[in-house]
């Protein structure tokens, strides 16, 4: 069991450093650099998974004994349904207006 809170912990380490990154510089990884428009949100939202990776891999070695286990599950999974919603939103065009007709 310790080996898979072991990666967990390394995801999350590696996701928050590709995530400052983007923040910093606007560097997004080249897989993924086609489809990102927004470097910065998609930054915040690689943050967001990986504090939820790290956080979720450190529970799993009982770092924060006092938190009870349904308080870690669902800030767990907030965290990164939020990081997955802004690295979506990263991806999108923004809307074109359309030129007003007479």
């Amino acid at each position: 069991m310790a080996w898979i809170a072991g990666i967990g912990v390394i995801v999350g380490l590696s996701a928050i450093v590709l995530g400052v990154v983007a923040l910093r510089t606007g560097w997004v990884l080249p897989v993924a650099r086609r489809h990102v428009v927004r470097p910065q949100v998609y930054g915040l939202g690689a943050l967001l998974i990986g504090v939820s990776s790290l956080l979720q891999g450190l529970l799993g070695f009982r770092v924060l004994p006092g938190v009870p286990g349904e308080v870690r599950s669902v800030g767990g999974y907030a965290l990164l349904a939020a990081g997955l919603l802004l690295v979506a939103l990263s991806q999108r065009l923004p809307r074109r207006r359309e030129p007003a007709r007479d």
